[in-house]
C-alpha cells in the first residue's frame, strides 16, 4: 500500500492534469478515479467540516463552553482580570469574558457564505494538492482564500454584537472600575479587533478537527465518494 501511494503522489506531481486522467483510469481497481471525482470529493470533506463544526460555533455556549476555542482575555488584559477578582469583582470579569464568546458565536453565522464560496471555487490541482498533503493542507487552503474576507465580515459584526449583547457596556464598566484602581495604569485595548481574531482562529481551528477525523477515521468518511477519494492518501 505505502508504494502504491508513494507511486501517485509521485505521478500527481509530475504529470498535466490531461495525462494524469490517462495514468489514473490504468490503475488497479479502487484506485480509479476521474478528476471530477477527486474534485468533488475534497469539497465535500470541507463542506462536511462546515457544516459540522463550523456550526457548533454560532449555538450559545458554541466558543464559551468549547476549550479548544474559548476566547479567553487579550495579555494586557489579564492584570485586570486578576484586579477585580481580588478586590471582589469576579462576577464582572466572568460576564466580561462570557460577552466576548457571545459575540464571537453570533458573528461566524456569516462565514458560510465565505466558506462555500471559497469551496466552489476550488481547482482540480487544488485538490490533489490538499488530497496528498499533510493532515491540515484543506484547512490552509481554506485559510489562505478566506480569512481577509472572513475578517472583513467579522470585524463589524462583532463591533454591532457588542452592543446586542452588551459587551461594549460591560467592558465600558469593568475597564472604567478597573482605571480607577488607585496605582493602576489605563487600559483601552481594542477588543473589536483582538475578538475577531480570536473568532477566525476557533473557525480554523473546528475545521483542521473535522479534516484530521476525516483523513485518519475511515469511518467519518460518511459517504461513498468520501471514502473513495480519501482511500488514495491512506
Amino acid at each position: 500500500m505505502t508504494k502504491k501511494i508513494g507511486i501517485i503522489a509521485l505521478l500527481f506531481i509530475t504529470v498535466s492534469c490531461n495525462e494524469l486522467q490517462q495514468v489514473v483510469n490504468q490503475l488497479p481497481s479502487g484506485t480509479t478515479l476521474g478528476n471530477a471525482e477527486i474534485a468533488n470529493g475534497l469539497k465535500a470533506a470541507l463542506e462536511k467540516g462546515i457544516s459540522e463544526q463550523v456550526s457548533k460555533l454560532t449555538e450559545t455556549d458554541g466558543f464559551f463552553k468549547n476549550e479548544l476555542v474559548k476566547i479567553l482575555l487579550p495579555e494586557e488584559l489579564h492584570k485586570v482580570d486578576k484586579t477585580l477578582r481580588d478586590i471582589g469583582l469576579g462576577n464582572l470579569a466572568d460576564e466580561g469574558l462570557r460577552v466576548l464568546n457571545r459575540a464571537a458565536e453570533d458573528a461566524v453565522s456569516e462565514a458560510t457564505p465565505i466558506f462555500v464560496d471559497a469551496v466552489k471555487g476550488m481547482t482540480f490541482n487544488d485538490a490533489k494538492t490538499i488530497l496528498l498533503g499533510d493532515d491540515n493542507a484543506a484547512t490552509t487552503y481554506l485559510t489562505q482564500r478566506t480569512r481577509t474576507a472572513l475578517y472583513n465580515k467579522f470585524n463589524p459584526v462583532i463591533q454591532s454584537s457588542f452592543q446586542k449583547v452588551g459587551a461594549d457596556q460591560i467592558w465600558s464598566n469593568l475597564i472604567n472600575r478597573y482605571n480607577a484602581i488607585p496605582l493602576t495604569k489605563d487600559v483601552n485595548p481594542d477588543l473589536t479587533d483582538y475578538v475577531t481574531q480570536e473568532a477566525l482562529d476557533g473557525v480554523f481551528t473546528m475545521i483542521a478537527l473535522e479534516e484530521k477525523e476525516i483523513r485518519t477515521n475511515v469511518a467519518s468518511r460518511t459517504t461513498d465518494l468520501l471514502r473513495r477519494v480519501f482511500a488514495m492518501q491512506d
